[in-house]
């Protein structure tokens, strides 16, 4: 990870990463696990802390992410780029011009397949007089104008550029201020604009993030574990089509690729952090066939898991 100073005026914080095992969200208020979908990143994230609102633009990574909001924020967010892939949030493909929102507590899932830039408002305390729409237990997308979102993006942009001029210390507090209400008129115009559309009704509706999220923490309980899809739809009360079908569509991959791609992520954690052996690792995550495990893992990494362990160990 690479810290760049801070600048002067406001001070932006930016971190730069090029390495996949050292990447950690530095966004305030958001707890985010992932998942990479590469080998190689470069990662960036710039940071400015405003009065109640952290403004963050992220160029992220292919990747798939579990994220939950912490308690009395609310959390906008949208992309800074347009692209032919679009994003998974919440098992609905975005690709128009989308804004999300997240209120105290609420949970997203996205998969990410190309590298984007992403930004994010975090309002704290929760934004609870502009008629926003609430957002408790899972983000909501709405579909809004290009218009709408481009001077949305487009007011970001400033404001992160602005922030690093140079200002007298007794005018900083007044700029972020205006800064804050810049950003807050731009939302209301996106949230002004917002058009009733069917393809929103899946990633908002609760029920089915629910019965995902229900889905998900099974499958956590223990990842060492065969898995068998009869078990964990009976214990959920699905058919198991129903379940492949919403795994496939929250993940953009079938049920046990993704859980082969996630034991693999976390064996790299576990044999960077030191572990007693490959063999004692790979069996631990449910890798009882150690060639198709190492031949897995050095296609997914670029390397093999003993070169990780011992990398892990000279840390």
């Amino acid at each position: 990870m690479t810290r760049v100073d801070d600048a002067p005026g406001l001070a932006p914080k930016i971190f730069r990463f090029s390495d996949v095992d050292e990447y950690r969200s530095s966004i305030r208020g958001l707890n985010v696990e992932f998942t990479p979908l590469v080998r190689r990143i470069a990662a960036e994230q710039i940071i400015l802390g405003l009065p109640g609102c952290d403004v963050n633009v992220t160029r992220a990574f292919p990747r798939v992410v579990d994220a939950q909001l912490a308690a009395d924020c609310t959390a906008i967010g949208f992309t800074m780029d347009d692209s032919e892939v679009p994003i998974r949030f919440n098992g609905a493909r975005q690709d128009r011009s989308v804004i999300v929102i997240g209120d105290g507590g609420s949970a997203y899932n996205t998969v990410e397949e190309v590298q984007r830039q992403i930004a994010s408002l975090v309002f704290r305390p929760r934004v609870t007089d502009r008629g926003w729409p609430e957002a408790r237990s899972s983000f909501k997308l709405f579909e809004t104008s290009t218009v709408a979102l481009h001077r949305l993006r487009r007011v970001v942009t400033e404001v992160v550029a602005a922030a690093y001029e140079p200002i007298d210390v007794a005018e900083v507090s007044l700029k972020a201020t205006a800064m804050r209400e810049s950003l807050i008129v731009a939302v209301d115009a996106a949230m002004a604009d917002v058009a009733s559309a069917r393809w929103t009704q899946w990633p908002n509706d609760e029920r089915n993030f629910k019965m995902f999220q229900q889905i998900r923490a099974l499958l956590s309980d223990d990842l060492a574990q065969p898995i068998y899809s009869e078990e964990i739809a009976r214990k959920l009360g699905l058919s198991v089509r129903t379940m492949h079908d919403v795994v496939r569509r929250y993940r953009g991959m079938s049920l046990h690729r993704y859980l082969r791609l996630r034991r693999l992520w976390l064996v790299r954690q576990r044999l960077l952090a030191g572990a007693e052996s490959v063999k004692a690792v790979a069996l631990a995550f449910g890798f009882w066939h150690l060639s198709d495990f190492a031949r897995s893992y050095r296609d997914q990494f670029g390397e093999t898991p003993s070169e990780t362990l011992e990398f892990g160990r000279k840390r």
